[in-house]
C-alpha cells in the first residue's frame, strides 16, 4: 500500500460495504468515515447534523430552493444566478470535509459520491461492493432489523436513492464497473474472505 492511500467505497445496501470498509481501515490502521461524515460536516459547517442526515445521499430536490444561511450559501445576492438548494449546498459542505479528510492522510469513505469528488486525485482506489438479492435481504433482516417481508422493497428503494444522489452529483452511472478500480460480488468470499482479497489486492498497488 502507498503511504497516502484513500480507499473510497461505493455499496448496494445489505451487500456488506460499510463493514468491509470498516475491516479494511482497522486492517491498515486508518481513520474509516461514514456516519462520522455528518458529524464532521455540521461541525465545519456550525449546521445541525439533523439536516446533514435529512438529506443523507439523496439527490438535489428542485423544490428546496431555500437557501441555508452563512458561509456555505455562495449564490446568495448574486443577480440572476439561481440560489442553491439545502441538498446541493449540504452536498458543497461534504465534499469540502472530504476533500479536507483525503488531504490529511489515509482513510477509509463510504458513499456520498467520494470516489467522483477525489477523481482528481492519484492516491485512490475505488471500490463497489455489491451482492446477490438473497444475500442481501438476509443481512438487511440480521444487520438492519428490516422486516423479512419488506426487506427487498427496503432495498430496491435504498439502491434507488443512493443511485440517485450518485446520478445527479457525478453525471456518471452509480454501480457501473468502469467508474470504479475494482468491482467486487461479496458473496463468493464473505465479508472476512472480501477484506482479505481487498487488502492484498491494495497492498500491491
Amino acid at each position: 500500500m502507498k503511504k497516502h492511500m484513500v480507499i473510497t467505497i461505493g455499496r448496494q445496501f445489505g451487500s456488506g460495504g460499510r463493514e468491509i470498509g470498516r475491516g479494511l481501515a482497522e486492517q491498515f490502521d486508518i481513520p474509516f468515515y461514514d456516519k462520522e461524515l455528518i458529524v464532521a460536516s455540521a461541525k465545519k459547517s456550525g449546521l445541525s447534523e439533523t439536516m446533514f442526515e435529512n438529506v443523507d445521499e439523496q439527490a438535489a430536490n428542485s423544490l428546496l430552493y431555500s437557501l441555508v444561511l452563512g458561509a456555505y450559501a455562495p449564490t446568495a445576492g448574486m443577480t440572476g444566478v439561481p440560489p442553491l438548494s439545502i441538498n446541493e449546498t449540504l452536498f458543497q459542505v461534504q465534499s469540502d470535509v472530504i476533500k479536507e479528510l483525503a488531504q490529511e492522510g489515509s482513510c477509509v469513505i463510504v458513499g456520498r459520491c467520494a470516489d467522483y469528488i477525489l477523481r482528481n486525485r492519484t492516491d485512490c482506489v475505488n471500490l463497489f461492493i455489491h451482492a446477490p438479492m438473497p444475500e442481501r435481504i438476509k443481512r438487511a433482516v440480521s444487520k438492519y432489523d428490516v422486516a423479512q417481508e419488506k426487506a427487498e422493497d427496503v432495498i430496491h428503494k435504498t439502491d434507488k436513492k443512493r443511485a440517485n444522489f450518485y446520478n445527479y452529483y457525478s453525471g456518471q452511472k452509480w454501480g457501473e464497473a468502469k467508474n470504479y478500480h475494482l468491482s467486487l460480488d461479496s458473496s463468493l468470499l464473505g465479508i472476512e474472505g472480501s477484506i482479505s482479497a481487498l487488502k492484498a489486492v491494495i497492498e500491491h498497488l
